[in-house]
């Protein structure tokens, strides 16, 4: 019992240290802040961002959040850039360097280099009297007081302060430039966001074969249609043109009030003027269909009004829509 209290507490103690660290923030929120924000946003080239241990990994983390949101960035390992790696640092960049104390050997050789190059550094550390903070344009403060390490040694409530500041330098400079989820998307076509913005009826009906027949199909072959093309339903078409929709659950219910199947059709089962959408509309139209009509499966059609497909709710499931 006592073994689990001491890793309760231990826990607890950590995350009330970095909460509170995290809620100091705000008041470090300033005019030097925004001087360092617009330094970026007024920017002509990219933001190099570079740290070196645990800082290098959350300089890692805020390039991919700036990336996402609309400023281009590239990572820098501080170490690396002395030993050939400067030559990542173009004439217009920002370079933002991560440093918890600010007095990093490698922070005090590459600083000089970089301001030889005319470049404009910000800093984000907890010190501002130290090397870095003093010789930068721009200071964005990430003070932590103490860690949450009970030794004071390992990087715990530093870098935490400084993936938040990260967040917060990225999401000031998304709000600058209007960048809205459309952009978002555009950076994150893969993704669930990307799809809903991007993908269309047409891309969903290719997964699966075309179940089709016509109005005087005998029942048999409706049901080995319906069950070979594994999507539960069936078009009726004529001439190309849908007149009818044949559901799996159409069926139970003919075999639930037919004894006789042999002088039954597709035409005395199937259900008139089903739903149809556009091939050309978003998968998120089709969602709105089905889900408004509580149904799982959706008839496309394409210019000319023809049979082109079927859309189904697990298909929208899969590519993440819903």
């Amino acid at each position: 019992m006592n073994t689990y209290k001491q890793i309760l507490d231990s826990a607890k103690r950590t995350i009330t240290l970095e909460q509170e660290a995290v809620a100091n923030l705000n008041s470090l929120i300033d005019q030097n802040f925004a001087k360092a924000v617009l330094c970026i946003y007024n920017a002509k080239g990219r933001v190099i961002i570079s740290g070196v241990g645990k800082s290098a990994i959350i300089a890692q983390k805020i390039v991919a959040t700036l990336n996402s949101t609309g400023t281009p960035s590239v990572f820098m390992h501080a170490a690396d850039a002395i030993h050939g790696d400067l030559g990542t640092i173009q004439k217009d960049d920002v370079v933002v360097c991560l440093s918890n104390s600010g007095n990093t050997a490698e922070i005090k050789v590459l600083i000089p280099l970089i301001k030889n190059q005319e470049n404009t550094v910000i800093a984000m550390t907890s010190n501002k009297d130290s090397f870095l903070a003093k010789n930068a344009d721009a200071l964005i403060l990430a003070y932590a007081e103490k860690e949450a390490c009970p030794h004071n040694l390992a990087p715990t409530t530093s870098t935490t302060v400084q993936l938040v500041m990260g967040d917060a330098l990225a999401l000031a400079l998304l709000d600058l430039r209007g960048f809205s989820k459309e952009d978002f998307a555009k950076y994150h076509p893969g993704g669930a966001l990307g799809k809903k913005m991007y993908l269309r009826v047409n891309e969903l009906i290719t997964l699966h074969d075309k179940p089709e027949v016509s109005p005087e199909t005998p029942i048999k072959q409706v049901i080995i249609e319906i069950s070979q093309k594994r999507l539960g339903v069936t078009a009726v078409t004529e001439d190309g043109k849908i007149v009818g929709i044949i559901t799996d659950g159409d069926i139970r219910r003919m075999l639930e009030t037919n004894d006789v199947l042999s002088n039954l059709t597709a035409a005395s089962v199937m259900s008139k003027q089903p739903k149809t959408i556009d091939v050309n509309a978003m998968a998120t139209a089709a969602l709105d269909v089905l889900e408004k009509n509580s149904i799982t499966q959706l008839l496309a059609v394409d210019s000319t009004n023809n049979y082109a497909g079927v859309v189904h709710l697990h298909d929208l499931i899969k590519e993440g829509i819903l």
